[in-house]
């Protein structure tokens, strides 16, 4: 045990070290210049930690060269984190950042909370394993909620689309002013419709503009919708119609799925009635008549 210990703490401290030496590597520099040429102008402190970078995004970034990643595994990220709303060019260093300083916060919380007395080898190696992965499954549980309220917002949209095509606009007008009306209701959808008008005033063709839209959300419902509108536009045929019944099947769509999650209700009921509720009203129930029947056998007995 001790020696594990040992071993744990003499990692950390040479990772620690080669931090140090990674994020003050400009300041020492800085300082060198200093005594080599006095007459350098000096600065405050303020503005030497401002020069070496000392902020969380720039401490998560300098760790994002620790963990290799080739372009497909960046590529999957990037795609990963746009989905969730990130779309910045230094969230894919904070990410794999989070990767690398999560598993060190978590042993330094076990060691703190002195759980690794119990096994150290084993708490240590499941520390790293699970703050390896923490990011992973925190990144996805916001993909998921992210794509369940623009899969919430869509049929709203899409009314107001329609309500704007039938008063004469045209569907990027559409777009713009659903996206202008709606920004606080449904931020999200919004937030990717913006998108979409940023891509075509930039020259993109409005069939690539919605596609890129279905790549980024990945939302079966705006696939379909994206599938539709192409295929509208291909054809000639109304746009306010196709709107308006895609609205329709969603709506339709939402509400089969509650009316399913509600029958399924029955069958999830049985396991708490079997392991919780029955042992309990049994308990209640069946006590005192055993207890009853346990005297009056041991004064048949004696």
């Amino acid at each position: 045990m001790g020696f594990a210990v040992t071993a744990f703490l003499a990692i950390f401290v040479l990772i620690a070290s080669g931090g140090l030496l990674l994020f003050y590597r400009e300041a020492m520099l800085q300082r060198i210049t200093e005594v080599i040429n006095p007459s350098a102008k000096k600065k405050t402190l303020i503005g030497q930690l401002q020069d070496s970078g000392l902020s969380v995004g720039s401490l998560v970034e300098h760790f994002n060269s620790v963990i290799p990643k080739s372009q497909a595994e960046v590529g999957v990220i990037k795609a990963r984190l746009i989905r969730a709303g990130y779309r910045t060019e230094s969230t894919v260093k904070i990410f794999n950042g989070t990767k690398f300083l999560t598993p060190i916060a978590i042993c330094a919380l076990a060691w703190a909370t002195g759980l690794y007395k119990l096994s150290p080898f084993f708490v240590y190696s499941c520390s790293l394993g699970l703050g390896f992965l923490v990011p992973d499954f925190v990144l996805g549980h916001k993909i998921k909620k992210r794509q369940s309220q623009i899969r919430k917002g869509l049929p709203d949209v899409l009314d107001l689309l329609v309500i704007c095509i039938e008063a004469g606009l045209s569907l990027d007008q559409s777009v713009v002013r659903a996206a202008e009306e709606l920004r606080f209701a449904q931020p999200q959808l919004c937030d990717e419709l913006s998108v979409v008008v940023l891509e075509q005033r930039a020259g993109r063709p409005r069939d690539e503009s919605w596609k890129h839209l279905a790549e980024r959300t990945d939302v079966d419902a705006i696939r379909n919708l994206v599938s539709m509108l192409v295929q509208s536009e291909q054809f000639g045929t109304s746009i306010g119609k196709t709107l308006r019944t895609h609205s329709d099947t969603l709506r339709t769509k939402r509400v089969q799925q509650v009316e399913e999650a509600a029958a399924k209700t029955t069958i999830k009921l049985i396991f708490p009635l079997v392991f919780f509720i029955f042992p309990a009203l049994f308990l209640v129930v069946l006590g005192p008549s055993v207890i009853i029947m346990m005297e009056s056998f041991k004064t048949f007995f004696h």
